[in-house]
């Protein structure tokens, strides 16, 4: 791994006063899996904001791509940021509650359409076959007619993640996950997102300590602490971090935000 698919150089953000992040540098690189974890008011959620363009940084940098190619996302709004292929899953899930998981699916996937022409004009065989693939990768294709609003906690996340993957995204931003499953839901999840990753470079925000030790595996975990890297390892390594351990680890499993 040489060049991150996604730079954040040295970026800072300011509410009122209030350092959100303070000169934060992160580098995700090309089908990585990276989990970032940390405290109540460590910059997780801030974080993502920057990178969607859904808030723009008082200073520093953030680039998608790879040179010569590479994009300055600082300059884009929210929605060219998605279009180039960066897609973000909030914690609640927000699906089509009214429509059918197949419906839900049909209206996510990448392309100029609008709702009437997605619904009601006969799908190509690629889209079929791309929903059905779809449907089988988030254990869903038993359900594929029933209401999304039917649906347990757990399948309403993962119908919304195939609902970003239909977009074809390059990058994945994911918010806890894991909020409000069972333990089966929430280990089927983490199968989930390993399977994705190669495929595409994924950023998960997590507090569930159990969860982020199933898909961290051999990847780094990034600790933020008060709007900056704390430090960067291995689970294994970041668990034993006495700096963590007195910021993080130690306040249980349920004290981040």
């Amino acid at each position: 791994m040489s060049h991150p698919i996604l730079a954040v150089e040295d970026v800072s953000k300011s509410y009122d006063g209030f350092k959100a992040i303070t000169d934060l540098t992160f580098y995700l690189f090309e089908g990585e899996l990276r989990t970032v974890i940390g405290p109540n008011g460590a910059g997780k959620s801030t974080f993502f904001d920057l990178i969607t363009g859904r808030a723009k940084p008082d200073k520093g940098k953030i680039e998608f791509g790879f040179d010569p190619l590479s994009r300055d996302l600082t300059a884009l709004n929210e929605y060219e940021i998605n279009r180039l292929g960066i897609g973000r899953k909030f914690q609640t899930p927000s699906v089509y509650v009214e429509h059918t998981v197949w419906d839900n699916l049909v209206l996510s996937l990448k392309g100029p359409r609008g709702v009437f022409a997605s619904l009601f004009k006969r799908q190509s065989s690629t889209d079929r076959d791309r929903i059905a693939d779809l449907l089988k990768l988030i254990r869903l294709d038993a359900k594929r007619d029933w209401k999304a609003g039917l649906l347990a906690h757990g399948e309403k996340q993962w119908l919304e993640i195939g609902m970003l993957l239909a977009q074809d995204p390059t990058v994945l931003l994911v918010d806890e996950p894991a909020a409000g499953m069972s333990d089966e839901e929430t280990h089927r999840t983490g199968e989930l997102l390993i399977s994705l990753a190669g495929k595409h470079s994924i950023i998960v925000i997590e507090h569930d300590m159990t969860f982020v030790k199933q898909i961290a595996r051999d990847n780094p975990v990034t600790v933020l602490h008060q709007g900056h890297v704390l430090c960067e390892g291995r689970f294994e390594e970041v668990q034993s971090n006495p700096k963590v351990r007195e910021v993080y680890l130690g306040r249980g499993k349920h004290g981040t935000r």
